[in-house]
């Protein structure tokens, strides 16, 4: 009897495997995987675009001399703060926003959420606007009268177009270069981007230690345009290669104080092609000349449309194609109780990669 006892709980082994069978367990261990992939997918990302890395880097011998570079003065600018803006506010993080003319509203939605914050993780931060020079007279009356408003606009001395969009980057880099070069970092960002400070200082507590940085998010083996109907075409004469270096999206990236130095000192004893490169592709070609590879970061956007997630976008450092009105919505419902969570916000943030993910392999644009 007892032997019956112990045979009736002996446990069975058969052709499924046991108890609970060979494919519930396979199923259970599939689940178990995808849930630590959706958890982890930006750790997964960054070591996907790294293994494709092309890290062959041809430094220069030595960097242009400081001194062989013209010094950028007030009156190249038609309209900017006072040159000591940055002795006054000693930013840690200084971002500025390339913006047109005509772009009122997307500018005072900035101010009126990430870009009116002053300090952030108890650094002190601040938010500028690049512009070019409008062609319509009474626009460039308005600018007037919100630079003496506001304070924060910077208009070089070219005309707004989308030809123009690498000397808007140039010009930003040589103001920041030389009016606010106590500045740790600079981020470069569009004016349809809701930006995070935060969240991009707290990644950068955690990853950068010092030396130069250019971060963002990679654009890795692009090709020139050559088609002569597009506004991205770039003729061999130009450009003879048949891909760029790898590159961070012109969205937004980052750039540290030694990083804008070399990048604004390469970029100026760069011979002027016609056309120039994209703003995005000349800036990591720039880099690339100066000897310094870009860094990805999965926190910021800039390919695939990430659809909403409270606290998706909490995580996030950028995220592109936002509207003023949705820009406004979004930073309110993100900044409003309760926070979220460490686990809430992995699973947040895997959800809206994954979405992103098949809304560009479907063709299909998530809404916001």
């Amino acid at each position: 009897m007892v032997w019956q006892g112990l045979w009736v709980f002996k446990p069975r082994f058969g052709k499924r495997g046991g108890r609970f069978g060979v494919v519930p367990a396979l199923c259970l261990l599939i689940v178990s995987a995808a849930l630590l992939a959706l958890l982890f997918i930006d750790s997964i990302e960054s070591w996907a675009t790294y293994m494709n890395m092309n890290t062959m880097v041809e430094a220069q011998g030595g960097i242009i001399p400081p001194q062989s570079v013209p010094p950028t003065r007030p009156e190249e600018y038609l309209l900017m703060p006072s040159p000591h803006v940055c002795q006054h506010a000693k930013p840690y993080l200084i971002t500025m926003v390339t913006s047109a003319p005509a772009n009122q509203r997307a500018r005072q939605a900035i101010r009126d959420t990430w870009g009116g914050e002053v300090e952030v993780r108890g650094h002190r931060v601040m938010t500028l606007f690049m512009l070019g020079v409008a062609s319509d007279p009474g626009l460039a009356k308005l600018l007037i009268d919100e630079s003496w408003e506001r304070g924060d606009l910077i208009q070089g001395r070219f005309w707004e177009s989308y030809s123009n969009l690498t000397l808007k980057t140039l010009s930003m880099l040589s103001w920041a270069q030389r009016f606010c070069p106590q500045a740790h970092f600079l981020a470069k960002v569009d004016d349809d981007v809701l930006f995070n400070p935060g969240a991009l200082l707290l990644y950068l507590n955690s990853t950068y230690e010092h030396g130069d940085l250019y971060l963002g998010r990679l654009h890795q083996n692009v090709a020139p345009d050559r088609d002569p109907g597009s506004k991205h075409y770039l003729p061999r004469g130009a450009y003879p290669a048949s891909v760029f270096p790898d590159y961070c999206s012109g969205t937004a990236y980052i750039l540290s104080r030694s990083a804008l130095l070399k990048i604004s000192l390469m970029a100026a004893a760069s011979p002027p092609s016609t056309p120039l490169p994209p703003e995005d592709v000349f800036v990591g070609l720039c880099a690339r000349e100066a000897g310094m590879l870009p860094s990805h970061c999965p926190l910021f956007s800039g390919g695939p449309v990430v659809p909403y997630g409270r606290c998706c976008y909490q995580a996030m450092v950028s995220i592109h194609h936002i509207s003023p009105s949705e820009m406004l919505r979004f930073w309110a419902d993100v900044h409003s109780p309760p926070s979220c969570s460490w686990l809430g916000m992995r699973a947040s943030l895997g959800v809206c990669k994954v979405r992103a993910m098949l809304g560009t392999f479907l063709g299909v644009e998530q809404g916001l």
